[in-house]
């Protein structure tokens, strides 16, 4: 059962990538004509700002795995059941915290950004802010319950959702356009939706996992263990969002609602983009913790590098499509106002591919309590990227912002963190590197094939363009197929297919 879980799990979630890029593709031109691009440049900045009262989470989600793990493998259903109750009650705090905060965030949009946003924009920012403030607090303590459906390798309920949601919310926010609810409307519609998706977790925990809570006694020396063990998370936690939602914010100061808008719509293509990665390692979040629970080194090794190749044969077809498709397929797309976020999309995703396909490392760090490293090299990753910034960004507006998002990533998570990996945290670094090399030869055809259709086909036209994607994706298919994946990985795709043969044919 379990096995099916994880198999579930990345199928449901590759299923609701795939729909949620296709349903994308339908209703984002859509929804920016009917917005428009300053009011889209609203929502965005809107967004990234209240994104940073997840802050206030400390890392403490992150580290329920590990906990829970640790308890699991004593069979110490009493200790979970305190760790629940523990976790329900900071979150509820925090939740409030984070309502008192956003608060004063909203009173003070005014003084934010006056000097780049009209009388108009302030309100409809406001207005956005105090829903978006409303679902962070409301978020806290139901998170909990995600998580435990996590921990215990629920992920079929926990993707359908996901699936239904990745549906919903453009139908529903559009339906909201087309009645003249603006963004306010999809900001509502998005919230309802995930507190509905909120207490359907709850529900699922409660009545089928049988999920138990005990409030007796606030455990301290656990909470202060676990708080020392979050905080060098939560400084992981800062990084990510300064590095992918301070430059839409230093964007709404210095140049306005249109600059946010057309680096929202790169934001909005990597996050696309981390999403496929994340799919796979995501589910092997509990299986890491307790192989190393376990002392399983070498299974973590192996782990690292089958997730790794895979990660990168998914990750190479979208990056090098983008490299050859993405300018036509944008503006095709978002419209002709959005050109520079081609450039700011590949300056994003380029540099990122390295630890996306090792964010499985970031879990081995954390099972193995070595993650503070990590999280002093990312707080300077963190100050060094917003020093670059706000200079590039007064001078070259959003493609300045990606570069000093490009080079942080560069220096922090692919230089240094890859020889700590190698020389402190067990990982054959060398040997992952050798393993991604043996794909590239794979590579070389389809890049062939890319620049030929670039040259004999005027990708500008849709039509074209369409064909042009469709005939690249096959021909890499096949050459991995071929020439770059291993016995392994060949049977992870035809071992289901001879399985629902095999069904019907009986």
């Amino acid at each position: 059962m379990r096995i099916n879980q994880l198999k579930a799990g990345v199928i449901l979630s590759y299923l609701s990538v795939a729909l949620g890029a296709l349903v994308s593709i339908i209703y984002t031109p859509a929804m920016l004509r009917l917005l428009g691009q300053s009011e889209y440049g609203l929502y965005t900045l809107a967004g990234s700002t209240v994104s940073y009262l997840s802050l206030l989470n400390f890392g403490f989600s992150s580290s329920y795995i590990r906990y829970y793990n640790i308890y699991k493998v004593e069979k110490n259903q009493n200790a979970i059941a305190k760790l629940n109750g523990m976790y329900l009650t900071v979150f509820t705090v925090i939740g409030l915290i984070a309502v008192l905060a956003g608060s004063v965030l909203v009173m003070n949009t005014n003084k934010i950004f006056r000097s780049k946003l009209t009388a108009d924009e302030i309100v409809v920012t406001k207005a956005l802010m105090t829903l978006l403030v409303i679902n962070v607090g409301v978020s806290f303590p139901f998170s909990i319950f995600s998580t435990y459906i996590t921990a215990n390798e629920q992920y079929f309920f926990q993707r359908v959702l996901n699936l239904a949601k990745v549906v919903a919310n453009p139908f529903l926010s559009l339906l909201a356009l087309m009645l003249g609810f603006r963004s306010i409307g999809m900001v509502c519609v998005t919230v309802s939706l995930n507190i509905l998706i909120d207490i359907l977790h709850f529900a699922f925990c409660i009545r089928k996992l049988k999920m138990e809570f005990a409030f007796s006694k606030f455990d301290r020396h656990l909470f202060k263990d676990i708080a020392a063990f979050s905080s060098f998370i939560f400084i992981n936690i800062i990084v990510d969002q300064v590095n992918w939602n301070v430059d839409k914010f230093l964007l709404g100061v210095f140049q306005g609602s249109k600059a946010t808008a057309i680096y929202g719509l790169s934001a909005q293509l990597n996050g696309y983009y981390q999403q496929l990665s994340s799919i796979i390692s995501s589910v092997f979040i509990p299986r890491v913790h307790f192989l190393i629970s376990n002392k399983r080194s070498e299974d973590i090794k192996q782990l690292f590098i089958k997730v790794g190749r895979i990660q990168f044969m998914i990750l190479a077809l979208i990056c090098s499509g983008f490299v050859f498709f993405g300018h036509p397929f944008i503006l095709k797309w978002g419209g002709n106002t959005y050109g520079d976020s081609y450039y700011i999309t590949l300056l994003l995703i380029i540099p990122s591919t390295v630890p996306l396909i090792q964010n499985l490392g970031i879990e081995i760090l954390r099972a193995r309590n070595l993650h503070q490293f990590r999280s002093y090299v990312y707080l300077g990753i963190a100050v060094l990227n917003v020093l670059l910034s706000i200079p590039l960004c007064k001078l070259f507006s959003g493609v300045g912002c990606a570069v000093g998002t490009a080079v942080s990533l560069v220096v922090g998570n692919i230089v240094i963190m890859n020889i700590y990996y190698h020389k402190k945290c067990g990982i054959d670094i060398l040997k992952f590197w050798k393993n991604i090399a043996q794909v590239l030869p794979a590579m070389i055809i389809p890049i062939i094939f890319g620049v030929i259709l670039k040259q004999f086909l005027n990708v500008y036209v849709l039509e074209y363009l369409v064909i042009a994607i469709a005939f690249y994706t096959v021909v890499y298919a096949l050459s991995i197929w071929f020439m770059g994946m291993n016995c392994y990985e060949k049977n992870l795709i035809t071992s289901p297919i001879k399985r629902i043969m095999l069904r019907y044919a009986r």
